[in-house]
């Protein structure tokens, strides 16, 4: 249809111009409609410019405050459209003008093109109308029509190509505001769940491993996160959409160190504590930026079109860096990604600085622990001995305390305690018991007599903490062993030929609750294997302590066989539960097998 006849300068005839204006109507309807800015710039360049009979259709939008972009265009050679993608605000052309100046811009015949927009001239005889997006608080962008005829627009098809853009301008801001409002809250919900991912592990590397996974390919196709060690940048996490790229950026980091240059990008995020936003990454960026010709082929071959580096704050110092690296056409970050990135930097340095103080923290305590109890416990030719400390993991040290010695005579000592509670007066507790346990056998070593002057000691000294303890004397001559428990759990005695029992109960309460202990003598021959642990091998949530016994008792028979540490390695695994949150203290006492005038042969005796 032929929008528009009559002679040159002249309105058209009324019924042409009704016909134009009822599509146009209809395009009015189109945008309203709209839901997306691919709509509204199909409606545009394709609806629009045929209701108005035009050839070439362009919609352009304001990028910043000296830019405009096309987002649609019809009618164009592919390399020309391509040549006016983005140009500035101040160029010679119409949609420029229209842009900056806000007013509508009609242009009729070759000639008036020529002098007033000479940059788009040359296409012979037409008509140029091109419109203002008029927005809430400024000009968004503008509406470029090109007619191949110089004839004036009828004023009723004009006003109505006003209002076709004012819809065109509602349209879009509709579209972006449900854009954004749907983007805040997507983000929204992504930190909170950032937050409650990275405040679920307190190591450092699982923490930032989690936060790298999280953005990628969401918000970035390449993202790394760094930390701040001795004055030099240390990469602890990285995830990439391409695994080929992310071997690239490995190479990269080892042939070229960040800080190896004055001026590298993550280097300045430290030094000035201010992110880093590279909208757009261009060749002639890349040169400034590379280090040499090798360098440069590496970069262009990550094909990064725009980068993000944000710093991570603790306690008012750069401790690390966050950076994001997009590769996909169209994902360009800018101000509202570096108030997005810095949130959740926010979050990842506060994860991380809990995570630092926490590791710090559990080392000292076991440390602490440690310090207490005894580094090594030796048999002698009589009994070989085993033990396995494993602390819980937790921050506060616990009470589990435990030793073994010879006491001459072919007879030696064991035991295993508990402090309840945790921390420093529990660790304190337990150093005084181990320690009060070593004097006491020192002096009488029977089971009675040391557990005795146990009670008496934490009575008169009114000691707050409830402590358990079973004790054993293993006398190989003759071939018995003593045990005595307050409060404690049961031992267990394996034998030779396999079967395993379970000792009775504590005869009595906890340490300083007793008057008077009553201790269980048997036998105790070569081959037999005593083990004594604390409750954190045993209890189980949801689960009774006789459960936890038995499951014990069956384990018993992997100290057969193998040597005696490795044995209870094995033991320890089997039973343990790695979610428990109890330290786990266990100790075997087995008497050795000694040579015979029948050609016996002795077990290997070792020392754990």
């Amino acid at each position: 249809m032929e929008p528009f006849d009559g002679a040159p300068r002249t309105p058209r005839l009324p019924r042409q111009v009704g016909q134009t204006l009822t599509e146009l109507a209809h395009v009015t309807n189109e945008l309203v409609r709209a839901t997306t800015v691919e709509a509204v710039t199909t409606v545009v360049t394709e609806h629009m410019a045929d209701a108005v009979g035009a050839t070439i259709a362009a919609l352009g939008l304001r990028q910043g405050e000296t830019d405009a972009r096309l987002i649609g265009v019809r009618g164009l050679p592919s390399d020309e459209a391509s040549a006016w993608r983005t140009f500035p605000l101040s160029s010679g052309n119409s949609m420029a003008h229209a842009i900056r100046t806000g007013e509508r811009v009609v242009v009729v015949g070759a000639d008036e093109i020529s002098r007033r927009f000479p940059e788009i001239a040359g296409r012979g005889e037409r008509t140029i109308i091109t419109v203002p997006l008029q927005g809430s608080e400024r000009t968004i962008g503008a509406i470029h029509l090109s007619v191949p005829e110089a004839v004036a627009p009828h004023p009723a098809a004009l006003e109505f190509v006003d209002v076709l853009a004012d819809t065109c301008a509602q349209a879009l801001e509709r579209i972006e505001a449900a854009a954004v409002a749907e983007r805040q809250t997507s983000r929204l919900a992504f930190l909170a769940e950032a937050s409650i991912q990275l405040a679920s592990s307190l190591d450092v590397r699982a923490t930032t491993a989690k936060m790298a996974r999280m953005t990628v390919p969401r918000y970035a196709d390449w993202c790394a996160v760094d930390v701040v060690r001795r004055g030099s940048l240390r990469r602890l996490a990285s995830a990439h959409t391409d695994p080929a790229a992310a071997d690239l950026v490995a190479a990269m980091r080892e042939r070229w160190p960040e800080g190896a240059a004055d001026g590298s990008w993550l280097d300045r995020v430290v030094e000035t504590g201010r992110p880093m936003l590279v909208s757009e990454v261009t060749d002639e960026l890349l040169d400034r930026t590379a280090r040499d010709a090798g360098h440069r082929a590496a970069l262009a071959a990550l094909d990064l079109r725009s980068v993000l580096i944000v710093p991570l704050f603790v306690r008012g110092r750069v401790a690390g860096l966050l950076t994001w690296g997009s590769s996909t056409p169209g994902r360009h970050y800018d101000d509202d990604d570096v108030r997005f990135a810095e949130h959740l930097a926010r979050r990842a340095a506060s994860a991380l600085d809990n995570a630092d103080l926490y590791g710090q923290t559990r080392a000292v305590a076991e440390q602490l622990q440690r310090a207490v109890l005894p580094e090594r416990l030796t048999g002698d030719d009589d009994f070989e001995v085993a033990w396995r400390y494993e602390p819980s993991g937790r921050t506060e040290v616990g009470g589990d305390f435990y030793d073994a010695f010879p006491v001459g005579d072919g007879r030696h000592v064991a035991f295993v305690g508990d402090v309840m509670g945790r921390g420093v007066a529990a660790s304190a507790a337990m150093a005084q018991m181990r320690a009060s346990v070593r004097a006491f056998a020192s002096v009488d070593p029977t089971p009675e007599s040391v557990l005795d002057a146990l009670d008496r000691m934490v009575t008169r000294f009114d000691a707050d903490q409830l402590v358990t303890l079973v004790y054993v004397l293993a006398d190989a001559r003759a071939g018995t062993l003593h045990v005595a428990s307050a409060g404690h759990l049961p031992p267990l005695l394996a034998h030779p030929d396999g079967s395993v029992e379970r000792l009775p109960d504590a005869d009595g309460p906890p340490l300083g609750l007793a008057d008077g202990r009553h201790g269980l003598e048997l036998p105790f021959g070569p081959g037999d294997s005593l083990l004594l642990v604390t409750d954190g091998l045993v209890e189980r949530r949801d689960e009774d302590i006789e459960t936890g016994l038995t499951r014990l008792q069956n384990a018993m028979r992997a100290l057969r066989g193998a040597t005696l540490d490795d044995a209870l390695s094995r033991l320890v695994r089997t039973v343990g539960d790695e979610s428990a949150d109890d330290d786990v203290a266990a100790l075997v006492l087995r008497r050795t097998v000694v040579s015979t005038a029948g050609g016996g042969v002795a077990a290997p005796r070792m020392s754990a």
